[in-house]
């Protein structure tokens, strides 16, 4: 007979002691408890999601995260101490959560009920970034990797195989967002292909179908529409309405300053507004303000720009239906004639006017 180690549980003296009749039932309830304890421990809580994170070559700072889709309210800070960091949030159901790293680069992590990651980044090479823990997560890292070094047309190629071979998975309505609908001239009707391919394998996905919903618009246009009423503060205190954007050709975009493609087109439409061709607004989607000032005054921007430090979950930026950075449309009389006008368009416009 093996002998009992000390400190050992003994399940049948258990059950004895506290009712000396053999209680099956009981028994059984206790070990299901057990079995359910051990399976929590091996991943993360019931009803949460878990984040765990080791960065090279960054010993302290702060990360923001934010979510596109709701899965949580406004924007969080995530504090780096000794080069690592942890995150949890309630979660009920399946989201997509967006890390800002110090350096303003973006990556999105993949939240599940129950569900944990670990994060292992060199700061110096983000784009490498490895997430394991749930398979979408894992997956994400995958493409993460097969892009790193990859041109923006190769990255939209990959994007559009990767959504054809997981149309399951809600990291590809991820990538379809991003690389086919908020790119500079955003292919609408192979991202509508693409949707309606993810809808059969997920009918229910909240995100898929408003995504469905946005595409439909842009492809529809928003040529003719009125542009919606606003009224908002800028970076230094002066009110701004629709009121400032009628009259001669004009435009609101927005911009932040870990995006290259907004910044470009941020300061070729600068140029436009100082030589007195168009008027504008911008509308910054970096989390500080005071930092935002900062940047207009070292790069000369004097376009009026507004900053409430809620990112994409800016109200302003949901009710003038800006849904990507960069985003913008043009204005002539109040009335929308154009969508996500590109840089380059931009800067022929000017040439144009230089003439």
């Amino acid at each position: 007979m093996l002998e009992k180690q000390e400190g050992a549980v003994c399940f049948d003296c258990f059950f004895s002691f506290i009712h000396p009749i053999n209680f099956p039932l009981m028994k059984q309830i206790v070990y299901f408890f057990l079995l359910s304890l051990l399976l929590v421990s091996c991943g993360g809580r019931s009803g949460y999601f878990k984040i765990d994170g080791r960065l090279l070559h960054i010993n302290q700072g702060e990360l923001y995260v934010y979510s596109p889709d709701g899965a949580i309210e406004g924007l969080d800070t995530i504090k780096i101490e000794g080069g690592r960091f942890t995150y949890e949030i309630p979660s009920q159901y399946n989201g997509t959560l967006i890390i800002v790293f110090p350096n303003f680069s973006t990556h999105a992590i993949f939240s599940e009920p129950g569900g944990s990651v670990e994060i292992k980044a060199d700061a110096s090479h983000l784009k490498e970034m490895e997430v394991k823990g749930t398979d979408d997560n894992e997956l994400m890292t995958q493409f993460r990797q097969q892009v790193a070094t990859a041109s923006p047309p190769e990255q939209e190629k990959y994007a559009i195989q990767f959504v054809k071979d997981h149309p399951e998975s809600p990291v590809s309505v991820f990538l379809t967002e991003k690389y086919l609908v908020a790119a500079n001239g955003g292919s609408y009707k192979q991202a509508a292909e693409l949707i309606a391919l993810m809808l059969k394998e997920q009918p229910k996905n909240g995100s898929l179908n408003r995504l469905a919903m946005q595409i439909t618009a842009l492809q529809q246009g928003n040529k003719g529409k009125k542009m919606p009423k606003f009224t908002a503060k800028d970076v230094n205190g002066n009110m701004l309405t629709n009121a400032n954007l009628l009259g001669k050709e004009s435009y609101i975009l927005t911009w932040s300053s870990w995006n290259e493609d907004s910044k470009d087109a941020l300061n070729t439409l600068n140029t436009l507004y100082q030589k007195g061709y168009v008027k504008a607004i911008s509308i910054c989607l970096d989390p500080s303000y005071k930092e935002v000032k900062k940047y207009l005054t070292d790069n000369n921007i004097t376009i009026p720009t507004i900053c409430d430090g809620e990112m994409l979950e800016s109200k302003l930026v949901k009710t003038l239906g800006l849904t990507s950075i960069p985003d913008n449309y043009k204005i002539v009389n109040g009335q929308i004639t154009d969508r996500r006008v590109t840089s380059n368009t931009l800067r022929q416009r000017l040439i144009k006017l230089d003439l």
